[in-house]
């Protein structure tokens, strides 16, 4: 074929660089919260996971989604999902690197903390395949309230190994666990539940039920056991179901179908039915809800850490593509314009990688009293607020690129995907309005004024923006009596703390230009719209990759 036209103008690809090297905001944060943390292994994490073969095994994840296998070829019922090898090497790098189970058998400081940083790292490549890592990590509050399950399943929740096989836990080096909660008729409303498990007796596990029902969104179904919410004869209950039963057979857990979903296309969730499987009591009967929600608590700070670790590879690539592309005589990145929304989105991913970190800290202090009270207004609030803005960003981050971030290809294909996996993290585990709902619960049960006080205390007199929502947050937390201003709460709170946090974590350029677009108006609520003041070249090369 003949040379119709010269390629050229074309960006080189964001590859091989270290993810944490370059995250200034990350560094930060983890400097603020752990000051003596020793972050070698997060060092050597970025470089692994800004390898061309990383990004590769995350690509291939999506493109070859899993399979699902109701029979094998003789025409007994398997019930099990086939993965690309890729798949398989992302879950092995995630669990050798201890983002599972592991921070709950170390003794080190800041285990979760440590793990958090990690999680996001990871997020980066958009795996599509932390579902599983993040319910295994989450389990263990609530699953520690069966001892005896606790003390058989602890060595392989914690272990470092990934063993994909469908076999007895015992005889694995390591497993993962999920859950399920929702229902067809329910949704978020969990007490709707129609699955119904009868008692059969007891054992070395304790009360033992068999259940029969079904799950409408059931993550991850290879997972080695799951929690699930079911109706005992004294209301809904938490039990412990495994995919294979201690005497070696598979439990009567059904996979009707996979879910066919906008993004997360590595994961496999799916639709179950349960034909009288065996499953354990957790916790006491009856109070199913607040059992599974120790471990919903810790998978909403993996919404949090995930949208922002999402928010930061879109911001890179954006910095990348238009620090090379040439567009009406110069670089994208010398545009006026161009500036505004980069320096914009520079803002918004600083603040969210600090306020998740800031929610993490608060689990690597179970003993403190005002840790335990920032942990129970950080999740709703964290959750519901970055992960709005995910989506939004994510939209803002590809127009960045033009057409080149809407198509599936290459390294930029990336930005499609992260553009489609943002509403998973708003919506999984209660989106906005349930998480809205959970902080009116934080605030009725503890005293969340004073406590939200003390922590925006440190930025007191250095934004009068900030100095005016600070001093109005108290009595609007007190007075909150309906449910209408809930959202609008949520979203200043979180502004508040974000603001603190970055005070004491971010250089005056950064700060000054988020109280200013943020909190006093001199913004138009929508990125690249930050006042002519601003120090964009500053907060720019601060956000920068490489």
């Amino acid at each position: 074929m003949s040379a119709t036209h010269e390629v050229f103008n074309q960006v080189e690809p964001l590859v091989d660089y270290n993810l944490f090297a370059g995250n200034q905001a990350l560094g930060a944060a983890l400097k603020f919260n752990a000051p003596a943390l020793d972050t070698a292994h997060l060092h050597a994490l970025g470089a692994t996971l800004g390898s061309a073969d990383m990004q590769t095994h995350a690509r291939l994840a999506n493109v070859f989604t899993p399979q699902l296998k109701s029979h094998d070829r003789f025409g007994h019922r398997i019930d099990q999902v086939e993965f690309h090898p890729s798949y398989h090497a992302l879950m092995t790098a995630a669990t050798a690197t201890g983002l599972h189970g592991t921070p709950w058998g170390e003794g080190s400081a800041n285990p979760h903390l440590s793990r958090a940083a990690g999680f996001m790292l990871f997020t980066e490549l958009e795996p599509s395949m932390l579902c599983p890592i993040s319910m295994s990590y989450a389990v263990t509050p609530a699953l520690r309230d069966n001892p005896a399950i606790y003390a058989d399943w602890a060595p392989q929740l914690t272990s470092r190994a990934y063993d994909p096989a469908l076999k007895l836990w015992k005889d694995k080096a390591g497993v993962t666990m999920g859950m399920g909660m929702t229902e067809k008729q329910g949704g978020s409303d969990v007490r709707a539940n129609t699955t119904q498990a009868v008692p059969t007796g007891s054992d070395h596990w304790g009360q033992r039920f068999s259940v029969t029902g079904h799950k409408w969104f059931f993550s991850a179904p290879m997972c080695d056991a799951f929690l699930i919410l079911a109706q005992t004869p004294s209301g809904l209950s938490c039990l412990f179901l495994p995919r294979v039963l201690p005497d070696g057979t598979l439990n009567p857990l059904f996979i009707q179908r996979l879910k066919d979903k906008l993004g997360n296309k590595a994961n496999a969730s799916s639709e179950v039915e349960f034909a009288g499987a065996t499953a354990w009591l957790v916790g006491e009967e009856g109070r199913g809800v607040p059992q599974i929600l120790a471990m919903g608590t810790m998978t909403r700070l993996d919404c949090a850490l995930g949208t922002s670790g999402l928010m930061r590879q879109a911001l890179s690539i954006a910095l990348n593509h238009t620090s090379q592309r040439m567009a009406f005589g110069k670089k994208l990145i010398e545009q006026p314009l161009m500036k505004n929304v980069l320096a914009d989105l520079a803002l918004e991913s600083e603040a969210s990688t600090a306020l998740a970190l800031r929610l993490a800290r608060s689990f690597d202090r179970p003993e403190d009293e005002h840790e335990r009270a920032m942990q129970r207004l950080l999740t709703p609030v964290a959750k519901f607020w970055i992960c709005k803005r995910g989506s939004h960003f994510a939209e803002e981050a590809m127009e960045c690129l033009g057409g080149n971030g809407y198509v599936e290809e290459g390294g930029e294909g990336i930005m499609a995907r992260i553009y489609r996996e943002m509403p998973v993290n708003s919506i999984w585990e209660g989106a906005g309005n349930i998480m809205a709902l959970d902080l009116l619960r934080a605030l009725r049960k503890a005293d969340a004024a004073a406590a939200l006080a003390q922590e925006l205390a440190p930025a007191r007199g250095m934004h009068a923006a900030l100095d005016h929502l600070a001093e109005s947050l108290p009595t609007r937390v007190e007075q909150m009596a309906t449910e209408m201003e809930a959202r609008r709460l949520a979203q200043d709170v979180a502004l508040a703390v974000q603001a603190a946090l970055l005070a004491q974590t971010a250089p005056p350029a950064v700060f000054g230009a988020f109280c200013d677009s943020r909190l006093a108006g001199h913004w138009g609520h929508s990125f690249g719209s930050l006042g002519a003041g601003v120090d964009f070249d500053a907060i720019i090369q601060r956000a920068q990759p490489r």
